[in-house]
């Protein structure tokens, strides 16, 4: 069925001109009167919306000045060591502790390599003057190769009774079951998967950086 078309016409006679016109100058007034709300307000909030402006502003250039600067950061790590994953992929266990204890080192860490018999879930440990003691179990395996929870449980179990250390972390070049980030995020156990490594020791985020570690508090602020 063909929709009827509706077809405008000008007003005839005398009553729809006037109508006509009543209307279109209800609609200026209308408008006039939006317009003036409108610079009234923008009169009412000048100075608001200026700070906002340079709020904006500073803000940007805050973040930017940062993304420089981590990137510089970055680059200077990157010149002492870079290490692909391929390399790590290569290595067997030792080769991938030793490799993570360098790029602790790299980071600024007074780092050493601890793994063994006896180790208590510790495959090396770093110290940092601002974050304290960091305990690194090490799990080099196949690629596609998941770390189950258990793992994390051990870690969580030693790092601090055992280590004294304020941060523990779990280091594969493969990937972790879901049930074991689960528990990781919960319980304070913080994990590098295989995306988490590249960027480590590839791209040159600082591991503490990476993974958010806080610093411990000051002995003034412990004092207070």
């Amino acid at each position: 069925m063909r929709r009827p078309r509706v077809r405008l016409r000008r007003p005839r006679g005398t009553v729809e001109v006037a109508s006509a016109c009543v209307v279109g100058v209800a609609v200026i007034v209308l408008a006039v009167r939006v317009v003036v709300h409108a610079a009234a307000v923008l009169l009412d909030a000048w100075p608001v919306v200026p700070a906002l402006a340079v709020l904006a502003g500073a803000a940007t250039a805050w973040h930017t000045a940062r993304s420089i600067a981590a990137g510089q950061a970055a680059a200077e790590r990157l010149a002492v060591l870079r290490v692909t994953l391929a390399e790590l992929d290569a290595g067997d266990d030792r080769v991938f502790e030793e490799a993570l204890r360098s790029l602790l080192i790299r980071d600024g860490w007074g780092a050493r390599r601890v793994g063994g018999r006896g180790d208590q879930a510790a495959d090396v440990m770093g110290e940092h003057a601002r974050l304290g003691r960091l305990v690194v179990q090490a799990k080099h395996t196949t690629v596609g190769g998941k770390v189950g929870v258990r793992v994390m449980y051990e870690v969580k179990g030693t790092a601090g009774p055992a280590h004294r250390a304020r941060h523990a972390v779990v280091v594969t070049n493969g990937t972790f079951t879901r049930d074991a980030m689960a528990w990781g995020e919960r319980h304070g156990v913080h994990w590098v998967d295989r995306d988490r490594l590249r960027r480590w020791a590839e791209n040159g985020v600082a591991l503490h950086e990476l993974l958010e570690l806080p610093a411990r508090a000051s002995r003034l602020g412990r004092a207070a």
